[in-house]
């Protein structure tokens, strides 16, 4: 057998046949999952016959039921069982070759939709399959450096002429014809298909069915819609036939899928093999010319009629007998894919507070808004919308995180939780994505400032003395209020100041009692919850030096007040002065001092205790 086979079918005028033979054969060594085609050739390739039309599927496949590539992949694997291989551009199999931006294209949709679709399973070697099946792998990988098919690729003009009749539905904004739709790019979308499923995966701002990141993206993304998981056979084969009504198509993917499964390579863009040919002769609508048929000989036979063989029993090079079915094919209902809110969205809007401010401690007084819209500009309920505080702050949500994610209503709207602002001022971001996209994202600025207090009031007014070498007895206690209201939370600055006049703080005198024991005379302190700031006694401490001094509080919005400290120097003894001796006489103890003797007089306990004439 053929180490190749390089036929292509044209859909709906040339006997599946051939490639029926060659499609079980090589399902035989290297696919043995494929479904072989039905014996009625229901939903395949099947010739029209006399009076039969095309079924109009075409508006429930993402490709219209166009034509594809028919090239199987070679009999002979590109890497034995078990080896794997880290694909670097290296020479390797020609077939087995995925030109770097191509293959680039299919892993990242792979992880994108994984990501948000795990139970989907995709694996990549699905999308590499379609995308040679569909248009050789974006034509060899001629891509420019963004990933866009160069030049475009498109399908013939789906006019009923042997495929289904799809009026222009796009304006011919994505294949250039304004009377009817093509297939387009590297997955070859229809643009009705891509209206729904299109994606910016490479984030340029645009979703263009040419470029092949995106095409794989979207591809991927249909593939698992109705919540299919890929893993099982059933809902593996229910995804491809979404994408092409024919089991021939089937069974050529999944040939490609078990081919890359067992290994591949990359090549450089523009240097992969190009397919052999298409069903219409290529791209367009260029002439096609149809495949030769192989002249079979009748085996002789006493009987009247030659049995017809099997499938199985059919070889490459020999044409199967012409049957007629007794009753027209009948393609089976495939049911659209649904398609994902999130899907759906065209742009993330800012609806209300775009700007958000508060002081510190304080709760704001609005929450970021969004609108999710489609490309139509209408509301797009049940997305996923996530909320993000970015940047220096220690500004959190209500539950005390950074994140939230919340789900839009019917109205496409979308609230953050409320925010809190904690002490730390300065500028961020709060920025809302939608959960799986790449679109663009509304950001909301918000802004921390000091709480303010344009006033502050000493509220007990006892004067502040004490005696150098001790500490203030008097319990000094201050309220803050902004306009006229009490300010919980007011950060105020207190300093030990010679003069009012004086900007920086003393040098000496009074201060407050520092950590390691060292003269602290600048303290910040902010306000409790009753707006109140209180020093309690012995919290200053008098210092050495006698003298008056001031105890400075000022607050942000303008409150000042002062607080005056009187210092005085402690009494100390006459180092001059002698003591009297005491009287003694003999056998006489010692005489207790009496009132009016010269030792009262030095107590001022009695008023009358002068010493007499």
């Amino acid at each position: 057998m053929a180490a190749h086979i390089g036929h292509r079918l044209r859909k709906g005028a040339t006997s599946g046949v051939v490639m029926a033979a060659a499609v079980a054969a090589l399902a035989a060594s290297q696919a043995p999952e494929a479904i072989p085609p039905a014996a009625d050739n229901t939903g395949g390739d099947r010739a029209i016959g006399a009076g039969e039309t095309v079924p109009p599927t075409g508006d429930h496949s993402a490709t219209g039921d166009t034509p594809y590539y028919l090239d199987l992949p070679p009999l002979n694997s590109p890497k034995q069982p078990g080896i794997s291989t880290g694909l670097p551009i290296v020479a390797g199999p020609a077939e087995a070759g995925i030109p770097a931006s191509v293959y680039s294209a299919y892993k990242r949709a792979e992880l994108s939709i994984r990501s948000t679709d795990p139970g989907c399973n995709l694996p990549w070697q699905l999308l590499a399959g379609i995308g040679k099946v569909e248009s050789g792998q974006a034509n060899g990988g001629r891509v420019d450096a963004d990933g866009t098919a160069s030049p475009a690729i498109l399908g013939p003009a789906l006019n009923g002429n042997g495929f289904a009749n799809i009026t222009d539905t796009d304006g011919g904004a994505y294949d250039g014809d304004k009377v009817h739709d093509r297939a387009v790019g590297p997955m070859q979308f229809i643009p009705s298909t891509w209206a729904i499923w299109g994606q910016d995966a490479n984030s340029d701002g645009k979703k263009d069915p040419n470029n092949v990141y995106d095409a794989a993206q979207a591809a991927g993304a249909y593939l698992c819609a109705n919540n299919r998981n890929l893993a099982l056979k059933a809902d593996l084969d229910a995804a491809i036939l979404s994408y092409n009504h024919s089991r021939e198509y089937l069974n050529t993917v999944l040939s490609w899928v078990a081919y890359y499964e067992r290994g591949t390579h990359q090549v450089p863009d523009g240097t992969g093999v190009l397919p052999v040919g298409r069903g219409d002769g290529g791209r367009g609508d260029r002439p096609f010319t149809p495949l030769p048929t192989v002249p079979t000989t009748p085996t002789p036979s006493p009987k009247p009629v030659t049995p017809t063989p099997k499938p199985s029993e059919t070889r490459p090079g020999t044409a199967k007998p012409p049957t007629v079915p007794t009753k027209p094919p009948v393609t089976p209902p495939v049911t659209p894919p649904s398609v994902p809110p999130a899907a759906r969205v065209a742009q993330l809007a800012v609806v209300a507070n775009q700007k958000l401010t508060a002081t510190t401690g304080s709760a704001f007084t609005g929450a970021p808004r969004v609108a999710a819209l489609d490309a139509a500009g209408k509301p797009v309920a049940g997305v996923k919308v996530r909320f993000e505080i970015t940047g220096t702050t220690d500004t959190r949500f209500a539950a005390g995180g950074t994140t939230a994610t919340v789900t839009t209503g019917a109205t496409g709207l979308a609230s953050s939780p409320a925010l809190r602002a904690g002490d730390k001022t300065g500028s961020f971001t709060v920025r809302a994505t939608v959960v799986g996209r790449t679109l663009t994202a509304a950001d909301f600025a918000a802004t921390v400032t000091e709480r303010q207090a344009d006033t502050l009031t000493r509220v007990d007014g006892d004067a502040l003395s004490a005696t150098t070498g001790t500490s203030f007895t008097q319990q000094v206690q201050v309220k803050a209020t902004d306009k006229g209201a009490l300010a919980p939370g007011v950060l105020v600055t207190a300093v030990i100041v010679a003069s009012k006049t004086d900007s920086a703080a003393a040098t000496e005198g009074p201060s407050f009692k520092g950590a390691d024991g060292a003269p602290v005379r600048t303290l910040t302190l902010r306000t409790g919850t009753n707006g109140l700031l209180t020093f309690a006694s012995g919290d200053l401490l008098a210092g050495a030096k006698a003298g008056a001094f001031f105890l400075r509080l000022t607050a942000p919005g303008g409150g000042t007040t002062y607080v005056d400290l009187t210092v005085t120097a402690a009494a100390t003894p006459d180092p001059g002065a002698t003591p009297e001796p005491t009287p003694t006489g003999s056998g006489t103890p010692e005489s207790t001092p009496t009132p009016g003797s010269s030792a009262s007089a030095s107590s001022s306990a009695s008023p009358s205790s002068s010493p007499s004439a």
